[in-house]
């Protein structure tokens, strides 16, 4: 193994013992408290060999608001079977495996969990070949993968989010990337569907479904307020603020990212969107390599190719003081728990005052501006910009001729 296989958490226990304190409370912030991981999730992760997690976010007590502590989670995991094998095979190879992470999630108490994003398949969409793949698309409401989500929540009195390729035969059959929430009792609660999608190397989904229709809904569990950042949209700052000023104290970000596009942004993202909309977030991306049948190109001038790169999982919770949670494995399946008190996300607020200190009248008025289309930008030129000055000087006062401006008149 090279030091490019390694976790981030990996990399950090390679510094000397006396280091690696000071290096966490820079990386990670405040720490958080590991707590045990219950016989039955151990056993699980053990026969099934996967990683579970279990930690604590410390919070301050209140004495006129009873503590509200919920356990949340995500989860990441491969595919099974090779992408050739019958499509009917995959799915169910997989649904088994996710099966295995639900329960070791129950057995961990966990309240709200939230699976990859479209979980149920192989991540086709840089093939760009509608068949046979787009028969993993199924209804939200009715489908068989919601039909299982709604099962298991009812069994262990636990929300799911359970991202999925939608197919709306309301409405001509037409193609989302969506993600549904089932309620603790088992009953399909609602769903959001995709707000951006990517164009960028191998990730062109515009080929398979539209833009989310759906707005920024926040889902009002018995356990506290969620919402769903699906993938694309972690780049995106004003998708996690839609989603805070609608209420949520947790936003999860299902994803499917590779490390030669992503992984440096992977730790900051989530982890920025936690401090800024003083909420809780839970990011999970997939793991493994999957291979394909046919060569696929992105468009940027690499040789044709039959497979994304490696999903590096690392998935992570992160909290509203600007702490995370240590990771999952680079490429192992796991579960990873944050437990939290939701009083957290109003103690923050009140301590940072960003919702109070925000102009959002001013915000508004300028992105309103700026969606016209005879918007002209605020800019103040100085007097001595024109095409041919700006260049004159660019070239004059790079550093190899810097010295011949000493001394000249302004």
């Amino acid at each position: 193994m090279t030091s490019t296989d390694l976790s981030i958490e990996e990399l950090v226990a390679l510094l000397p013992p006396e280091r690696q304190d000071n290096f966490r409370r820079l990386l990670f912030g405040a720490p958080v408290v590991p707590l045990p991981i219950p016989q039955a999730a151990a056993a699980l992760a053990e026969a099934h060999h996967f990683d579970v997690k279990l930690y604590k976010t410390p919070c301050k007590p209140e004495e006129l608001n009873p503590p509200r502590v919920i356990r949340y989670a995500v989860a990441q995991h491969s595919i099974v079977l090779p992408t050739t094998a019958p499509l009917n095979d995959q799915y169910t190879a997989i649904r088994e495996k996710v099966e295995r992470l639900i329960d070791a999630a129950a057995a961990m108490q966990v309240n709200i969990l939230c699976l990859q994003e479209a979980w149920t398949a192989p991540f086709f969409f840089c093939t760009r070949e509608k068949h046979p793949w787009l028969q993993f698309a199924e209804s939200a409401e009715t489908g068989r993968t919601t039909q299982f989500i709604c099962q298991k929540a009812r069994q262990h009195r636990m929300v799911i989010v359970s991202p999925i390729l939608e197919r709306d035969d309301r409405h001509a059959g037409t193609i989302w990337n969506t993600a549904v929430v089932v309620d603790h009792n088992g009953v399909f609660m609602g769903k959001h569907r995709k707000n951006h999608i990517p164009r960028v190397g191998d990730f062109n989904e515009s080929s398979y479904y539209l833009a989310g229709n759906t707005g920024h809904p926040v889902f009002e569990t018995v356990y506290g307020r969620i919402a769903v950042n699906l993938c694309y949209g972690r780049h995106h700052p004003q998708n996690w603020l839609l989603f805070g000023l609608n209420g949520a104290e947790i936003v999860f970000n299902p994803s499917a990212t590779v490390g030669a596009l992503s992984e440096p942004m992977w730790f900051i993202e989530a982890r920025n969107a936690s401090i800024a909309n003083s909420y809780f977030v839970g990011a999970c991306n997939r793991v493994g390599t999957e291979v394909f049948p046919n060569e696929f190109t992105s468009g940027d001038g690499r040789p044709a190719h039959k497979d994304f790169g490696h999903f590096y999982g690392s998935s992570y919770c992160a909290n509203p003081d600007g702490s995370r949670l240590p990771g999952l494995s680079r490429d192992r399946d796991g579960v990873i728990v944050n437990e939290v008190d939701l009083n957290m996300v109003n103690q923050i607020r009140d301590h940072w005052m960003f919702q109070n200190t925000a102009r959002y009248p001013l915000y508004a008025r300028s992105l309103t501006q700026y969606c016209q289309p005879d918007f002209q930008p605020q800019r103040i030129r100085s007097q001595y910009v024109s095409s041919d000055v700006s260049r004159r000087d660019v070239k004059a006062n790079s550093p190899a001729n810097r010295s011949a401006l000493d001394g000249e008149d302004c």
